[in-house]
């Protein structure tokens, strides 16, 4: 600008200086200690402007952020790197937490009542053994008690297995009935068979059992003779040794077995004898 310019010279008369200005300000300027202006010091000293220009801070700062988020796709944004850091702590933190926000409740949980017992496991049952069943004792026909039907169907039972005829099984029953009345008994010659199980006692010799057979003969022992089912064998086995013995009468039949002294006293019993004989093989 040259100096002859009227607006230079003006703004140079606007402007004095002196000497003593220029080194008070030069001290300001560069001193280490400034001197504090009082005219500025007054000003910045009160209190309502330190409110104006903190809160004028604030909003430029907060415009400078904003603009800079708000930047086009060619702006760097400052805000991006913080941002992307924030969310994947967050996804760490959830993967920690759970593979899954959609998460069931917890099922509640069922306390046992106090009543309720266990249910006992099911193990497995033993049956108990059955008893053996007795086999059904006959009725008696015949004028017979039961202990002398018991012994009639010993006496059938052994000839059936023997597979013996009908008429085998009356002349044996008529020979019982002759013999002991068909009571299994002792002898009081022999005191050795009263300890075996016996329905009373004769006295006809050493004779013992339901056909009073005697073991001095060679029918047996006494123990043995003393066995129903042993004696009805025994008679079975020494009438079939009668040759032709199926057409004799029930008392030659008899008599042939027995040798008794009284050989026509088996014929009585017959009519009883084929009547338990039916009954016990119906």
């Amino acid at each position: 600008m040259h100096p002859d310019d009227p607006s230079a010279q003006k703004l140079t008369d606007a402007r004095p200086s002196t000497s003593s200005d220029d080194a008070a300000s030069t001290e300001r300027t560069i001193g280490r200690h400034r001197a504090p202006d009082p005219s500025r010091r007054g000003l910045l000293g009160s209190t309502p402007v330190r409110v104006a220009l903190a809160t004028g801070v604030t909003c430029c700062l907060s415009l400078v952020a904003v603009a800079t988020a708000r930047g086009n796709d060619d702006t760097p944004r400052t805000v991006e790197p913080l941002a992307e850091a924030v969310a994947d702590r967050a996804a760490i933190a959830d993967e920690r937490a759970s593979r899954s926000l959609d998460r069931d409740a917890a099922p509640a949980r069922i306390l046992p009542s106090p009543t309720a017992k266990p249910t006992p496991t099911p193990t497995a049952v033993r049956k108990a053994p059955k008893k053996p069943v007795k086999p059904r004792r006959p009725r008696p026909v015949a004028g017979l008690d039961q202990a002398q039907m018991d012994n009639a169907k010993i006496i059938v039972d052994v000839g059936l297995e023997m597979k013996m005829p009908r008429r085998a099984l009356v002349v044996a029953l008529s020979t019982a009935m002759q013999e002991s009345n068909l009571y299994n008994l002792a002898s009081d010659v022999l005191p050795e068979s009263a300890e075996f199980p016996n329905q009373g006692s004769g006295s006809d010799h050493d004779s013992v059992g339901l056909f009073q057979q005697r073991p001095s003969s060679g029918w047996g022992t006494v123990a043995q003779l003393m066995r129903p089912s042993y004696a009805a064998r025994a008679f079975y086995t020494a009438l079939n040794e009668i040759p032709g013995w199926q057409g004799m009468s029930v008392t030659a039949a008899a008599q042939a077995v027995q040798i008794s002294a009284y050989p026509d006293a088996y014929a009585q019993h017959e009519d009883r004898a084929t009547t338990v004989a039916a009954a016990l093989t119906a």
